[in-house]
């Protein structure tokens, strides 16, 4: 017997109060540690501020805004078991999921790189995803080359 599925409730989230971009809220929230919202922030603002000086930018959102664009997944696959074999089924990503994936890449990216303030690592995440670098980067080039070569088993599907 099939599970029932359920969609999961989506919150609304006010945008930030600095760029007025609820893209730039979301990743506050996902940089934000143990509720102190204040501190990331701080290291947000500041590692777009820096990624825009850097960059020689005049808008730090334009830097963003690129960066995610060139993070955000198109495809991924998905675990599918049929007649005892598991096959990774390749799906296309849209709406919520993509900008989730795209911020969770993000900060795992900038948590792993080490040796330096997370605002700085925030800002080189930035710099590297705003020019299609990095680790984030690499990780959407990583779930479209699986996709891409499990694109045999596309008819397993159901929609």
């Amino acid at each position: 017997m099939p599970r029932k599925v359920t969609k999961a409730l989506i919150r609304d989230i006010p945008a930030d109060r600095l760029y007025n971009s609820v893209a730039v809220q979301r990743l506050i929230n996902r940089v934000m540690q143990d509720g102190k919202k204040q501190i990331a922030e701080r290291l947000v603002y500041g590692g777009m501020q820096k990624a825009a000086e850097k960059l020689q930018v005049q808008n730090p959102l334009e830097v963003f805004d690129q960066a995610m664009a060139n993070i955000k997944p198109a495809l991924e696959t998905r675990s599918r078991r049929v007649g005892g074999a598991n096959y990774q089924i390749p799906f296309e990503v849209k709406g919520q999921r993509q900008s989730h994936l795209t911020l969770m890449w993000f900060v795992a990216a900038a948590r792993s790189r080490k040796g330096m303030s997370m605002e700085d690592r925030i800002a080189l995440e930035l710099i590297d995803a705003y020019n299609s670098a990095g680790t984030a980067v690499k990780k959407r080039e990583d779930a479209h080359k699986m996709a891409e070569a499990n694109r045999a088993f596309a008819h397993f599907a159901r929609y």
